[in-house]
């Protein structure tokens, strides 16, 4: 086996550990948010030159916005090269944020890097679903040769 083949096989350990603590994370931040009433929650990320943030958290209630309550909820993480997840208590707003990065992990790792790419996170609490939408930046070159 290959040193190549030894980092593809981690990788993919890693990614099938963080989909697995992401599924479980999810029920616990949709328990939270249905138990404070809240319909829908929007988070906007950017990213770009090695660096990348949530921008915005803003939660929905039937009324309008409304601000997300301060309860702690219980997240697993799981780090790169670890077998097992940790436990800790985040509030409710940092766990939102924990989980949309960890999926940008899981589905675009390296949002952040080079041109990066930005988009949104749509949390339906009534169907316990998250839509995510990516806008993916690159640089591109169009080359023009010329013989006189």
């Amino acid at each position: 086996m290959t040193d190549t083949d030894d980092f593809t096989a981690s990788y993919n350990r890693h990614l099938e550990m963080l989909a697995q603590t992401n599924a479980l994370n999810k029920a616990v931040v949709f328990d939270a948010l249905q138990a404070a009433g809240i319909d829908t929650v929007t988070v906007n990320f950017n990213g770009e030159s090695d660096s990348g943030q949530i921008e915005e958290v803003v939660a929905y209630a039937q009324e309008g916005p409304r601000q997300l309550p301060s309860t702690s909820v219980k997240l697993q993480s799981v780090s790169w090269g670890s077998t097992e997840s940790i436990s800790s208590e985040r509030p409710l707003a940092e766990a939102i944020e924990d989980l949309c990065y960890d999926y940008l992990s899981q589905e675009h790792s390296g949002w952040e890097n080079n041109d990066g790419a930005y988009g949104d996170f749509t949390f339906h609490v009534g169907d316990r679903r998250i839509e995510l939408g990516v806008h993916v930046r690159f640089s591109d070159s169009v080359y023009h040769g010329y013989t006189f």
